[in-house]
C-alpha cells in the first residue's frame, strides 16, 4: 500500500497523487457534507468518527443516515447499505488479477481504500494486467498514491465537517457538490449502452417510488436496474470476437 516504500518512491504513485488531486475538492466537499450531516442527525461525534473511519463509503453512510433518523428496522439500514455498495463487488473482481500476487492483507487494505474514482483512474491507467515484476510494481503504486489523496481528501474533511458541523450553514450547498461528484463518476463510467440504460431505469424507478417511506426507493431503483440488465445479458450476450 501507500504506506511502503517501493510503492511511494515509483514514479507512478506520483502519477497517482497527480490524477486524484483534480478530483480531490469534488471529494473533500461530498465528505466535509458527510460529516455535518452525520452530527445533523443525532449521531454523536464519537459515533461520527467512527462510521466515518470504519464504513469509508460516502453513498452507504448518506443513504443510511436518514434511516437512522427514521428509526427504521436494522434489516432496512443493512439492505440498505449492502445494495448501495454492490458495486464494489463488480470493482474487486475486475481488480483481482491486478493484485492475486500480494499477501492477503495487503489485498484487503488495497480492499478498504479503494473507492470509485481510485478504480476509474486505476483502469483507465492500466486497461490490460501486466505480467512482469516492474509492471506489477508500477501498478500498485500508481493504485496506492490514488487511494492516498482520495482517503486523505475524503477523511480530513469528514472529520472537519464532524467538528464544525454546528458551525457549516445548509444554505452552502455541500450537498450539491456531491451530487456533482456522484454524476462525474456516473458519467465516466457510463462507457456502454447496457451500462447508460441500468443509470436510466435506475433514474426512472427511484423518482416514481420516490413516495415509499424510508427511502426504500434507492433499494427498489437498484433492483429495477439490476434485474433488467442481468436479463438483457442473457438475451443478448457480448458478441465474441473472431480468434485470430
Amino acid at each position: 500500500m501507500f504506506f511502503k516504500r517501493t510503492n511511494y518512491s515509483h514514479p507512478e504513485f506520483r502519477n497517482g497523487v497527480g490524477d486524484m488531486l483534480g478530483a480531490a475538492p469534488g471529494i473533500a466537499a461530498w465528505g466535509l457534507m458527510t460529516g455535518v450531516a452525520m452530527v445533523k442527525s443525532g449521531m454523536s461525534v464519537a459515533e461520527s468518527l467512527l462510521m466515518a473511519v470504519l464504513v469509508f463509503a460516502g453513498s452507504s453512510q448518506l443513504a443510511a443516515i436518514p434511516l437512522i433518523i427514521a428509526g427504521a428496522p436494522i434489516w432496512i439500514v443493512l439492505a440498505t447499505g449492502f445494495c448501495v455498495n454492490l458495486r464494489f463487488v463488480v470493482f474487486s473482481l475486475h481488480l483481482r488479477p491486478y493484485l492475486m500476487h500480494l499477501p492477503m492483507w495487503e489485498r484487503m487494505t488495497h480492499g478498504y481504500f479503494t473507492a470509485d474514482l481510485t478504480y476509474v483512474l486505476f483502469t483507465r491507467r492500466f486497461p490490460q494486467v501486466g505480467t512482469e515484476p516492474a509492471q506489477l510494481r508500477a501498478q500498485e503504486s500508481y493504485l496506492s498514491g490514488n487511494c492516498l489523496i482520495n482517503w486523505l481528501s475524503w477523511m480530513g474533511s469528514s472529520v472537519l465537517g464532524v467538528v464544525l458541523s454546528n458551525l457549516i450553514p445548509a444554505a452552502w450547498g455541500l450537498g450539491f457538490a456531491g451530487i456533482l461528484c456522484l454524476i462525474g463518476i456516473l458519467c465516466s463510467l457510463a462507457t456502454t449502452r447496457l451500462r447508460l440504460l441500468s443509470a436510466g431505469v435506475a433514474g426512472v424507478a427511484a423518482v416514481a417510488t420516490y413516495a415509499l417511506p424510508l427511502k426504500l426507493n434507492i433499494l427498489v431503483a437498484i433492483a429495477a436496474a439490476v434485474i433488467l440488465c442481468l436479463s438483457m445479458e442473457n438475451r443478448f450476450p457480448p458478441a465474441r470476437k473472431p480468434a485470430l
